[in-house]
């Protein structure tokens, strides 16, 4: 065994990690991630008594809701780079298949994989935590339909992303939900988060969703002006994200990059 050799390997792995962006961010993003959105749970729970009614229901529905962001902006951006992985993209573009079928064809597989989470995941909270989500009614369904609009828009901006840029950028298909989550106010009360970051969660669709959750959940009835706040944002966001991708799509046929994305 010799020292040299092991310090060798140690500088490989040096040299990588710094051209590496995940390598980067399992040493700063995740744990700060981690440290923000547990630091602004135990900041809500040290303001409400643990036996308060309503704690466990917004906890445990904001863990089955927030499922519905990630499996719709997943089933858009881990489609995508499925095809990219296994070098099918380009098969796929040469065909007359136009990039918005291939989008909607996405989507619809993500609206019934949503359905499908959301009664396996509701059945056993109910069974291990005798917690019943659809308890929120028929608001349950603007809540779904609006994280669902808000997870495709992201989904489709990630992947214009990734098309123009390639898969270094892939990172960011996983680290979304994580850098969301904390400002989202998904387990605590929008109140609970410093004003700067409040007026920044105000522009994100699913701040309100679960605003409105905690709102129903607490007996105060369905929010419409939360309701109306999360759709608009997601309107304009969808358009957004539609234009930048069919901008990024072009741009990649007019480089001739199209068989190059990997």
């Amino acid at each position: 065994m010799k020292l040299h050799r092991i310090n060798a390997i140690i500088l490989h792995y040096w040299y990588h990690s710094k051209r590496s962006l995940p390598r980067v961010m399992d040493v700063f993003y995740w744990p700060t991630m981690e440290l923000i959105l547990w630091g602004f749970v135990s900041q809500f729970l040290e303001r409400t008594a643990l036996n308060a009614p309503g704690v466990a229901s917004f906890l445990l529905g904001g863990v089955i809701l927030w499922g519905v962001f990630i499996t719709s902006q997943h089933d858009v951006t881990i489609a995508f780079l499925e095809d990219i992985w296994s070098r099918n993209i380009i098969n796929l573009f040469v065909s007359p298949l136009t990039v918005w079928e291939y989008l909607l064809g996405g989507i619809a597989v993500g609206v019934l994989k949503t359905f499908v989470i959301i009664g396996y995941i509701s059945a056993l909270a109910g069974l291990l935590y005798h917690f019943n989500l659809f308890t929120l009614g028929f608001s349950l369904i603007p809540f779904i339909a609006n994280l669902f609009l808000f997870g495709i828009a992201a989904g489709i901006f990630i992947s214009a992303i990734i098309f123009r840029y390639g898969t270094e950028t892939q990172i960011l298909a996983f680290s979304l939900g994580f850098l969301l989550q904390p400002i989202s106010a998904v387990f605590y009360p929008l109140a609970i988060l410093p004003s700067f970051l409040q007026f920044i969660a105000w522009s994100i669709p699913a701040t309100h969703v679960f605003e409105g959750m905690r709102g129903v959940f607490a007996g105060s009835g369905f929010s419409a002006l939360h309701f109306w706040w999360a759709l608009v944002l997601n309107l304009v966001y969808l358009i957004l994200a539609s234009i930048f991708y069919a901008r990024m799509f072009r741009r990649v046929r007019e480089l001739g990059l199209l068989s190059k994305v990997e």
